[in-house]
């Protein structure tokens, strides 16, 4: 099963410094596994830019759609047998500790 994990920041990361995963080491073991299909980290959301039509209007405007503390600064695509072994993957994530992971399934489009 496919899963979006989308890597963001948070404004209570654990302070606990020992056993820090390391981001190479975890995309590597990832990879070779087959877990991990794709992945990067995204541009600051100074960079974003955010589409709407409303009206049949278009609208651009500069930065994120929404003023939060919290923002995605990566994704990664996951391919894992179910819920639980996408879990096991995302703890293992440094992100886990510093941030917050979310996973969400692909729904796919309806026909």
């Amino acid at each position: 099963m496919k899963y979006m994990m989308f890597v963001c920041t948070d404004t209570e990361p654990d302070t606990d410094p020992t056993d820090v995963p390391d981001i190479h080491a975890w995309v590597a073991e990832n990879d070779a596994r087959g877990r991990r299909l794709e992945g990067d980290a995204l541009a600051p959301t100074t960079a974003a830019t955010t589409v709407r039509v409303r009206g049949g209007e278009l609208l651009v405007s500069d930065g994120p759609f929404a003023e939060t503390t919290e923002v995605i600064v990566g994704f990664d695509l996951l391919d894992c047998a179910d819920l639980d072994e996408a879990i096991e993957v995302a703890r293992a994530h440094p992100m886990a500790r510093h941030g917050r992971l979310e996973l969400r399934p692909f729904a796919g489009l309806p026909a």
